[in-house]
């Protein structure tokens, strides 16, 4: 688990079936003193999380399948929960 800033969102025509219904949205992974850790991720969200928001994203492969139910969905990160101010 990572805290993360949502900078965007994506739009997508074609989707996955396992991600219908998915809001996807970009997020900065953040580490020490709020500084970029790595690349932006593409996660699905369920949450609400709108730009600017800070969120905690996991990479758990297996936690993604079980929520979206399905085995061979492609998504790695999701939204866990959203960070106070």
């Amino acid at each position: 688990m990572q805290v993360a800033k949502i900078i965007g969102r994506a739009t997508s025509t074609v989707k996955h079936p396992s991600l219908q219904g998915w809001k996807l949205l970009i997020a900065q992974p953040l580490g020490v003193n709020d500084k970029p850790d790595g690349a932006p991720q593409l996660i699905i969200d369920g949450l609400g999380a709108a730009q600017g928001d800070l969120v905690v994203i996991t990479s758990d492969g297996k936690t993604v399948r079980e929520t979206v139910k399905a085995e061979d969905s492609p998504i790695r990160f999701m939204s866990l929960g959203l960070v106070d101010p």
